[in-house]
């Protein structure tokens, strides 16, 4: 039986957790889900005794807690707030309950620290490129040209499949959605406009869609570098080591890579001006 506690509920985040009445807390990094939670008995032997068969605060067996920096920002995290996330608090759960579930979260937040990269955004364009293209960024070009095509489906599959499978795709809800947004807020949008707004960039509609997709890439390959995971999906790479790393490297270097499907180009400065551009054929070659 379920309970009428569940209407009107919203989508659970992260940090999630089952407290019952004494103080026992069940939570796992990469599961927001509180009914994935309660069904964790292998794990939490005492879940079996929680029954969710009555809207009675007096008789409720645990409570469903959240705990989420107010501004939503796992990045930059203000505030941690705890709620109880059911529409009745049990009558039971008091101060006691409330620094269980915070310790609880003190645990998840060390195991998050280890795979997020808590990093400045850092929009390329707002960094000064080199004065001269010399053979080391060309050859970072020729890496992430490399690797790019490596990838089965595109380098942002790759970027969500993995970091869901890592810490849980439920995270998506919360950790893996801020940090994307964050992102793509912050960069990915100001990237694409001020590409298509440089000068010598594909004229034909066929070589706008490369440019887009290549510049989609770069800024996918960068909101990946805030993550450190052992296995990247849909590309072979060097277990621990980021496959993307080489777009990365140019990107902290104020060069954002583009291809119009016959020329790549390094993009940098304010108005993303062209600064090199090469052939396909001539980057694959190695001459540089």
């Amino acid at each position: 039986m379920t309970s009428s506690l569940w209407k009107g509920f919203v989508m659970c985040k992260a940090f999630s957790c089952i407290v019952d009445r004494k103080a026992r807390v069940a939570w796992k990094l990469g599961t927001d889900s509180h009914t994935d939670l309660l069904e964790m008995s292998c794990t939490f032997p005492w879940l079996s005794s929680c029954k969710d068969d009555t809207s009675d605060p007096a008789l409720m067996t645990f409570a469903r807690v959240e705990i989420t920096p107010n501004n939503e920002n796992y990045l930059k995290p203000d505030a941690w707030t705890l709620r109880v996330d059911q529409s009745i608090t049990p009558h039971w759960f008091r101060e006691k309950h409330k620094e269980a579930a915070n310790k609880a979260h003190k645990k998840w937040l060390a195991k998050l620290d280890k795979i997020l990269v808590r990093k400045k955004i850092v929009h390329p364009f707002k960094i000064e490129p080199p004065a001269e293209i010399t053979k080391r960024y060309i050859h970072m070009l020729r890496k992430w040209t490399s690797v790019g095509t490596s990838v089965g489906t595109s380098v942002g599959a790759s970027v969500g499949a993995s970091v869901g499978a890592s810490v849980g795709t439920s995270v998506g809800a919360s950790v893996w959605d801020s940090v994307r947004a964050s992102v793509w807020d912050s960069v990915g949008a100001s990237v694409w406009d001020s590409v298509g707004a440089s000068d010598s960039v594909g004229a034909s509609v066929g070589a706008w869609d490369s440019v887009w997709a290549s510049v989609g890439a770069s800024v996918w390959a960068y909101t990946g570098s805030f993550f450190l995971l052992p296995v990247w999906k849909y590309v072979k790479h060097p277990r621990g080591k980021y496959p993307f790393a080489p777009c990365v490297q140019l990107c902290n270097l104020g060069l954002v890579p583009s291809f119009d499907g016959k020329i790549w180009r390094l993009h940098g400065g304010p108005k993303a001006k062209v600064l090199f551009d090469i052939s396909k054929e001539d980057l694959q070659k190695g001459d540089d």
